[in-house]
């Protein structure tokens, strides 16, 4: 039972259960994803009094904040209780590409380079760019990738499939061009 607690769980086990997760939003009317769970956490802690967007009764959402919080805790407890010496399996032609473009830690889940104590610091301004960006793109694609790419392509909705080859290509940008640039 360890060793299946400790390892990646096959697709054919997370896929049903994120569809059986999915079931249950639908049927409780809810929109899943994790942006309208800072909408809701920023109406819940008053800031409807200075904005109409955050006055609602956030009460009605309380599935998606009890997820989000189930969310955080869940993360905790694995890296608490389940974290052994796993290392994210990267290709070798990405480790040499990663490598040319000054990454050389590839011990841990996110480079110590860049996001250790001194890269954090160091990166700082790129973060807070970077999260403004991706809370205006979230605001602007009405919703965040989990909730465009989960539930709004479950529901066969066209502005999520725009959303959704718009992340790709983002993606691929951010990746090809502005990564190597920035490091």
């Amino acid at each position: 039972m360890n060793d299946f607690l400790m390892n990646p769980w096959p697709w054919y086990v997370v896929g049903p259960l994120i569809t059986i997760v999915m079931v249950i939003f639908l049927y409780l009317g809810q929109v899943f994803g994790i942006s309208s769970s800072l909408q809701h956490i920023c109406s819940m802690a008053g800031a409807g009094k200075f904005s109409d967007y955050f006055r609602y009764d956030w009460k009605k959402k309380a599935p998606v904040l009890f997820f989000t919080v189930g969310l955080i805790v869940g993360g905790i407890l694995t890296v608490k209780f389940l974290d052994g010496d796993h290392y994210v399996a990267i290709a070798e032609e990405t480790k040499m590409a990663l490598i040319d473009i000054g990454v050389r830690d590839f011990d841990h889940y996110a480079p110590i380079g860049i996001f250790g104590e001194d890269g954090f610091w160091s990166h700082l301004p790129l973060y807070i760019i970077g999260g403004l960006l991706i809370g205006f793109g979230t605001r602007y694609a009405n919703g965040c990738t989990s909730g465009h790419a989960i539930m709004g392509l479950s529901n066969l909705q066209w502005p999520s499939l725009i959303a959704v080859v718009g992340f790709f290509i983002g993606g691929l940008i951010g990746t090809y061009f502005l990564l190597p640039w920035l490091i």
